[in-house]
C-alpha cells in the first residue's frame, strides 16, 4: 500500500576512529515517494547510504527493508532483496561496453554453475538470452541504443552516469539509492537524467510488459543531491543532515524556509 514504510533506519551510529559520522540517525522512506537527503559536505549523507547498502556496517542501530532487518546482511544479499544504488564517483567497468556493464549487474540473478557456463548449452544459453533481453529493454528505456557497444571509458561523463543508472536498474530494485547523480553534469545532462528518474519513478517502464526489471517501475527512491533546483522539483520529502545529525525533515516548501536549514546549508538566497 502506498505510504507504508519501505525502508526504515533506526538510531544508526557510525564512527571512524575518533570521528563520529552518524550519531543516532533515524529516518523512514515511505512506499511511493522520493526522499531527498541534503546537507553540507561532510554531513554524513554518503556514509548513511553506504550503511543502508551494506558497504559500511554501523556500530549501533538497525535498518529494515519492507519490515525485514537487513543491517546484518552483506551488500550482495541486500542487492538481491531489492536495494540498488548509484555512486557519487562513477563505479563502472571502464574497459567494458555498456551492454557488458549491464550484464555484469545481472550476475546476481544468474543460476547456472561454472561447468554449465563453460560449456554454454541448454539452460545456460536460455538464461543468458533472458538476461540480455532485460538489458536491451533497459538500453531502450534509457535511450542508450547508440552506445550499447561502446566501451564506457570513452563515453562523455553524462552518458556514463546514465549507464550507471541502467546498471542500478538491472538489479530490479525495490528501493533505488541515488548518490549525487547530477554531480559534474551540465544543464542539458541534468535535464535528461531528471527525465529518466521521473520516468523510472512513474513506471514508464511498463511499456516493456515482459521485462520484470521495468514492469512495475521503481516507486521508492532515496536521492542525495546538492542541486537544490533538482531536489525541490523531484522530492516529496527532504531530510537534512548536519555533522551526522538530522536537523530537519519535511516537504520542500517547509525545508526551504526552515531557519536551521537556511542557516547551515541553503542560505538566504533560496528563500
Amino acid at each position: 500500500m502506498k505510504g507504508d514504510a519501505k525502508l526504515k533506519v533506526e538510531n544508526i551510529y557510525m564512527r571512524f576512529g575518533g570521528l563520529v559520522a552518524l550519531d543516532n540517525v533515524s529516518l523512514e522512506v515511505k512506499r511511493g515517494e522520493i526522499l531527498a537527503i541534503i546537507g553540507p559536505n561532510g554531513a554524513g549523507k554518503t556514509v548513511l547510504v553506504n550503511c543502508i547498502s551494506g558497504f559500511y556496517h554501523p556500530q549501533e542501530g538497525s535498518i529494515y527493508l519492507e519490515g525485514e532487518r537487513i543491517d546484518n546482511k552483506p551488500a550482495h544479499e541486500r542487492g538481491r532483496m531489492g536495494l540498488s544504488r548509484t555512486f557519487q564517483n562513477i563505479e563502472l567497468y571502464s574497459g567494458l561496453t555498456t551492454v557488458e556493464n549491464l550484464m555484469a549487474a545481472r550476475q546476481a540473478y544468474m543460476k547456472s554453475n561454472f561447468l554449465a557456463n563453460a560449456l554454454y548449452f541448454g539452460p545456460t544459453h536460455k538464461e543468458e538470452v533472458e538476461h540480455r533481453r532485460i538489458v536491451e529493454d533497459i538500453i531502450d528505456f534509457l535511450e542508450m541504443e547508440s552506445i550499447r557497444d561502446t566501451v564506457v571509458g570513452v563515453l562523455p561523463y553524462g552518458l556514463r552516469k546514465r549507464v550507471e543508472l541502467g546498471r542500478a536498474l538491472a538489479l530490479e530494485p525495490k528501493v533505488l539509492l541515488l548518490d549525487e547523480p547530477m554531480a559534474g553534469m551540465n544543464l542539458e545532462e541534468k535535464e535528461d537524467l531528471c527525465r529518466f528518474i521521473i520516468d523510472v519513478y512513474e513506471g514508464q517502464g511498463k511499456m516493456y510488459p515482459d521485462a520484470p526489471t521495468l514492469r512495475d517501475g521503481v516507486d521508492t527512491i532515496v536521492l542525495i543531491e546538492h542541486d537544490m533546483g533538482v531536489v525541490m522539483s523531484l522530492a516529496d520529502r527532504i531530510v537534512v543532515l548536519d555533522f551526522g545529525h538530522v536537523i530537519a525533515e519535511g516537504t520542500p516548501s517547509e525545508i526551504k524556509v526552515n531557519p536551521a536549514v537556511v542557516k547551515v546549508y541553503l542560505g538566504e538566497e533560496v528563500i
